[in-house]
């Protein structure tokens, strides 16, 4: 699973880090996103690049990915409310791995899924 800052830098900057890993995973792995995540890169893009706001449709159409519905229902693992989704959405997926630049993620010591910086997932993946 991709959070939504990843899929923020990869519509910001194809070329960047965050995108490498992206791609990466859509070469080598299954990308499960769930409706929270693109909700939020929505809200996100609005608020900070609108102008990008057609490219999110573009990048999306670009990814194969499996989409599932987050719960809302709070969760006590993680410590901002806003990422209970994400994080309930990808235990129930049972995903391996969450590529994240969230510190609220990168805080979480759980053996499954496993949180990981872009940084982190690459050195590991090459």
């Amino acid at each position: 699973m991709a959070d939504t800052n990843i899929l923020f830098s990869s519509l910001l900057f194809p070329a960047s880090r965050p995108a490498q890993a992206l791609f990466y995973v859509l070469d080598h792995h299954k990308l499960i996103l769930c409706d929270y995540i693109i909700l939020e890169l929505r809200d996100v893009v609005s608020r900070k690049r609108p102008d990008l706001l057609a490219d999110i449709d573009v990048l999306l159409a670009k990814l194969s990915y499996e989409m599932i519905t987050a719960p809302r229902e709070p969760g006590k693992l993680i410590s901002d409310p806003k990422d209970h989704p994400i994080l309930n959405a990808a235990i129930i997926a049972d995903v391996d791995i969450i590529i994240s630049g969230d510190s609220h993620f990168l805080e979480l010591n759980m053996e499954h899924p496993k949180t990981m910086s872009v940084a982190e997932f690459l050195e590991l993946s090459y």
